[in-house]
């Protein structure tokens, strides 16, 4: 059984009347990339900051590396390293100095560190470049490394690739992925730029307006998403056996109601539904489906604002 790093049960928090985060359940396992999706103002920021510590639950509990207590919890956050908010860097300092300021003001040992640090974040080459001179992707990557300074277990990180150009966002992807891969670092990133957190996440949790709508794994959410033609029918097993006698297919999936997703044949669709007709099968629709990401979670922001 897979160890859970971060579980949360009826995580809650109220700002007066506003309510930005409602009954949150969440369990990330020890090794995931968990991508929170949602919008601006959605509260991923705010179930950051609680685990973090930065703000405390109206309600609900929080168990980290199996803590649960408040005291055990605070002890846990040593493990933990975070980018929630744009660090305060001095503009006049190298990105060595900046770290090494905090470094010692932190009492985190080892001579070492800041060059490791560096080195993992691709700014070793930064030379004698003041922080002022920094391109917001190196910016980005100094934050990273502040984060990454007490070789946290878990990294939590708070819309990193925001306002980030195309070569700055790839520079990001590649560490996240290598610290995961070579540290086996569990971390949690939330965007709402879908397309990017697909290319790193292997586990999803799609928040709107404090609620979690759902969770799922990368290749679950494949799945959902794949490319199909999707058939409401009559008689479903009768269409099955068109469609495997016929087509020569079993690439196909029977849902409720009549429905029939089929992945292959996609350019024929009007050979799927001759052969069907021509076998008594009645066919009430055929459409082309599949969905991105974005596509996804606007249907998930739909089904709650319609139900």
């Amino acid at each position: 059984m897979a160890e859970s790093v971060l579980v949360t049960r009826g995580l809650t928090k109220r700002y007066g009347r506003t309510l930005a985060v409602n009954d949150v359940k969440l369990n990330i396992e020890k090794g995931q990339i968990y991508g929170l999706v949602g919008r601006n103002g959605a509260g991923k920021t705010t179930i950051l900051r609680m685990v973090t510590g930065q703000t405390m639950p109206t309600a609900g509990e929080l168990e980290l590396f199996g803590a649960t207590a408040p005291a055990d919890i605070v002890k846990m956050r040593r493990r933990t390293g975070a980018m929630v908010e744009t660090p305060g860097f001095y503009p006049y300092l190298t990105a060595r100095e900046n770290l090494e300021y905090y470094r010692l003001q932190r009492g985190i040992p080892g001579k070492n560190t800041v060059d490791e640090v560096l080195e993992l974040v691709r700014l070793s080459g930064a030379g004698k470049k003041k922080f002022k001179q920094f391109s917001l992707g190196m910016k980005q990557r100094l934050g990273l490394g502040l984060a990454l300074m007490n070789h946290p277990d878990l990294l939590l990180l708070d819309e990193p690739i925001n306002g980030l150009d195309p070569e700055g966002i790839v520079e990001l992807r590649e560490i996240l992925l290598d610290l995961n891969r070579q540290l086996m670092t569990t971390i949690l990133i939330s965007s709402h730029i879908l397309s990017e957190l697909s290319n790193v996440a292997d586990h999803y949790g799609f928040l709107d307006k404090g609620h979690m709508l759902e969770q799922i794994s990368a290749k679950a959410l494949e799945e959902k998403c794949r490319a199909c033609l999707e058939l409401k029918v009559d008689d479903a097993p009768h269409a099955a056996r068109v469609l495997e006698q016929k087509l020569a297919t079993r690439d196909y999936e029977v849902l409720p109601e009549g429905v029939i997703r089929l992945y292959s044949h996609l350019a024929e669709p009007q050979n799927v539904s001759r052969a069907l007709v021509e076998e008594g099968v009645a066919l009430w629709s055929l459409e082309r489906r599949g969905a991105d990401l974005e596509d996804y979670f606007l249907s998930l922001i739909g089904g709650v604002h319609h139900a």
